[in-house]
């Protein structure tokens, strides 16, 4: 266990050594994401008390919307409306979720956040946390939505970084405020995330019940790393885990 008021680097390496290893026997993207989430939710705790840290934990992944499974691709496009989706268009998708309800275990129950459509400035205005995210990570949403081709391994490789809100109370980056902020007691929003060779961010975001420290978040920069290297063998390839039918041998 780590206290995450008081995450060190001894906590940050063996944290990381873990991380890595979540992809091991894994057989999707998903599958992935879901085991990140659920050991930072139960291993990162409130020094005092023991109990999780983190009211909400979750895994995010910038992905093409011609490529969603169709239940998110029809979620997007009801967020869409009547406006058409551009050939490049990327949603930003929740992989996994872990967290103190049971409905945010499950990422098929979120009623906001399953696949929301990268669209330039009406996205920034609508979702002001993820706008916020790109900033921090160094990208524009132009970037997010198309890579340079002759830069992504230049991106690859300086895209490392914390998304950080070290008051969560007022906070613009986090609109959801009476109803998650305050009923919750969240303090601090802390991310990592990394660029895959694929050109999609990745990021965790959480959300916890204790303040974080800029020296404390500091220390979850080089996890970003950590989880990359999990997911690395899914990107772009077996993405999703297989939806009920597909065990049976109906989807390919």
């Amino acid at each position: 266990m780590y206290d995450l008021a008081r995450f060190s680097l001894k906590d940050m390496t063996e944290c990381g050594a873990a991380l890595r290893k979540l992809g091991d026997g894994a057989t999707s993207l998903e599958e992935t994401a879901g085991r990140t989430v659920r050991y930072l939710h139960e291993h990162l705790v409130d020094g005092q008390s023991g109990e999780p840290a983190c009211v909400l934990v979750r895994l995010f992944k910038t992905h093409p919307f011609k490529g969603l499974e169709p239940g998110l691709k029809r979620y997007a496009k009801a967020i869409l409306g009547d406006r058409p989706a551009p050939p490049t268009l990327k949603c930003i998708t929740l992989m996994a979720t872990a967290g103190l309800r049971p409905e945010w275990n499950e990422r098929g129950k979120s009623t906001r956040y399953k696949a929301i459509p990268i669209l330039g400035e009406p996205f920034a205005a609508q979702l002001p946390m993820f706008a916020r995210l790109f900033v921090q990570f160094g990208l524009d949403i132009g970037t997010v939505l198309q890579p340079p081709s002759d830069l992504l391994v230049d991106y690859r490789e300086k895209t490392y970084n914390v998304f950080y809100v070290p008051e969560a109370i007022g906070s613009p980056y986090i609109p959801v405020q009476e109803e998650f902020v305050a009923r919750y007691g969240v303090k601090s929003a802390l991310g990592f995330g990394a660029l895959l060779p694929s050109g999609d961010l990745c990021a965790v975001i959480m959300f916890s019940r204790v303040s974080v420290t800029p020296d404390a978040a500091e220390m979850f920069r080089p996890l970003a790393l950590c989880v990359k290297l999990a997911l690395l063998p899914f990107d772009g390839k077996a993405v999703f885990a297989p939806l009920p039918s597909s065990r049976k041998g109906v989807r390919a």
